[in-house]
């Protein structure tokens, strides 16, 4: 029993000690009131710059003209729109961006996977569906409306953040195999 005390009394020792050299860590460099700011920003900005296909592929042939990719490596090095720069979203810095995009005055058109229709294994779209949780939510879960979650938006989003203002997004489902468009990638020549 004497033994059973002791080693529970180290065993608060340890976990006492062991407690006083946590450290407490300041709130991470996360503010959800910025982004909700920035989004009241956005919203306006952006509805006056989405653009249709032909559009946008005038706008693409004018010098100095970026068109971002900001999917995947591994979906951007399989199919790409032709001539498109890239930048994965999840790299996104000021130091990368300006390594990808020389000013922050340069025209900037984006899309992700939800502007193209006719290849789901390489354009899947982003659709969250409802998830019911029980038999009778399966009922109203067939007529509720699903969430489109298309990369489009945070891009458009964190590029005004980062100071680029000349950002137009493309607007239409295109099917990938509307001749007016071009892709290149690894992939480019394989069937859906």
């Amino acid at each position: 029993m004497k033994s059973k005390i002791a080693m529970l009394s180290v065993l608060l020792l340890v976990t006492l000690q062991t407690s006083a050299q946590v450290k407490n860590y300041p709130p991470a460099n996360v503010s959800f009131d910025d982004f909700k700011g920035l989004v009241a920003k956005v919203e306006t900005h952006r509805a006056n710059r989405l653009v249709d296909l032909d559009t946008f592929l005038t706008m693409s042939k004018r010098p100095g003209v970026i068109i971002l990719d900001t999917r995947s490596a591994f979906r951007y090095e399989r199919i790409h729109v032709e001539g498109a720069k890239h930048l994965s979203f999840t790299d996104f810095t000021q130091d990368n961006l300006r390594n990808v995009i020389p000013s922050v005055d340069t025209t900037v058109l984006i899309y992700c996977n939800n502007n193209f229709a006719g290849n789901q294994t390489h354009f899947a779209s982003k659709i969250a569906f409802p998830q019911p949780r029980d038999s009778v939510s399966v009922q109203f879960a067939a007529q509720e409306k699903p969430i489109m979650m298309a990369l489009n938006i945070p891009t458009y989003i964190n590029l005004y953040g980062y100071g680029y203002r000349n950002v137009y997004e493309l607007d239409e489902l295109v099917n990938v195999n509307d001749p007016r468009i071009t892709f290149e990638g690894s992939t480019v020549n394989d069937k859906p």
